[in-house]
């Protein structure tokens, strides 16, 4: 009888240990695949605000400085199109953040060096874009 309570005790125990490393291993799993999303949000929103402040740098320099040469329109086109590419890594906002300004930047980057307006309309959506990375960048744990 001592025998078989022994070995009742040692099969619980098993159960236990398979059961308490399973759920051990499951989470520690969750996390790293957790960990990982974070880390390609977050290196996908450094480089977009990266290409947000040449956006900018680029936009300035076209209208205030009339250098259409240091600020050529295909280099915005690139920007404008790597901003949008790295988007697809963040969530819904700034994807659609991104597309609107992709959509400014078409209807107005023949007119950034004479038009305030143009000028003010593509600045507003690199704003909106930076402050929606902001916001995603603030719920990452």
């Amino acid at each position: 009888m001592r025998m078989r309570q022994k070995l009742q005790l040692y099969q619980i125990s098993v159960i236990f240990s398979m059961v308490f490393a399973l759920i051990g291993f499951s989470y520690n799993t969750w996390r790293l695949e957790v960990t990982e999303h974070n880390n390609n949000i977050r290196l996908a929103s450094f480089e977009i605000l990266k290409e947000l402040a040449a956006l900018e740098q680029l936009v300035y320099i076209a209208h205030y400085d009339g250098d259409m040469v240091t600020a050529s329109p295909r280099k915005g086109w690139i920007k404008v199109g790597l901003i949008q590419d790295f988007s697809y890594l963040t969530n819904e906002k700034v994807k659609d953040d991104a597309a609107s300004l992709h959509n400014t930047w078409s209807s107005n980057w023949e007119s950034i060096a004479t038009s305030s307006q143009s000028v003010e309309l593509i600045v507003q959506d690199i704003d909106k874009v930076k402050a929606s990375i902001k916001a995603l960048l603030i719920t990452l744990k």
